[in-house]
């Protein structure tokens, strides 16, 4: 038996459960926001807009979803296509692209509104625990996003160049 046996199983690997997790909330989702007319990436577009209320630069959007322009760009296109979002040059620096909610995109939010609680009750689990799961979940993301990740298990990290 190989001294790796133990670490290549994939009921071991954190990576897995948080693959499928992933996976079946965006399937989740996505019967949940169909009726709304919206993909799970239009979605959380939307959710960092109708926080903010006031337009957000691509890059910021991009920041705050961990997506990259490449992706983001035809997922705008689209939602402009839609009448949800508009996007215009930043007339102090005309590099910067920004995204802000049309009439139309502002009253999905009443419809939207419903979202969560319908996720909320797919998970069949307590608030507490719901709210514990994300906060270790948001740990993870942060942490992963310095990019501070260890080379091999047991070496001490460094930022890539």
């Amino acid at each position: 038996m190989d001294k790796f046996d133990d670490l290549l199983k994939l009921d071991l690997q954190v990576c897995f459960p948080l693959y499928a997790a992933s996976n079946l909330v965006t399937r989740t989702y996505r019967g949940v926001l169909e009726p709304l007319g919206l993909t799970y990436p239009q979605y959380l577009v939307l959710l960092v807009l109708w926080e903010a209320d006031s337009p957000q630069s691509v890059g910021s959007l991009g920041d705050r979803l961990h997506l990259d322009s490449g992706t983001l760009t035809p997922l705008l296109k689209r939602m402009e296509q839609a009448g949800l979002v508009r996007r215009s040059r930043d007339p102090k620096d005309e590099r910067r692209v920004l995204v802000g909610l049309t009439d139309a995109g502002r009253a999905l939010k009443a419809d939207a509104a419903r979202v969560p609680e319908t996720l909320f009750d797919a998970f069949g689990m307590s608030a507490e625990d719901i709210e514990a799961l994300r906060d270790q979940l948001q740990d993870v993301v942060r942490r992963l996003s310095k990019k501070d990740v260890p080379a091999k298990p047991g070496e001490s990290g460094a930022k890539p160049g």
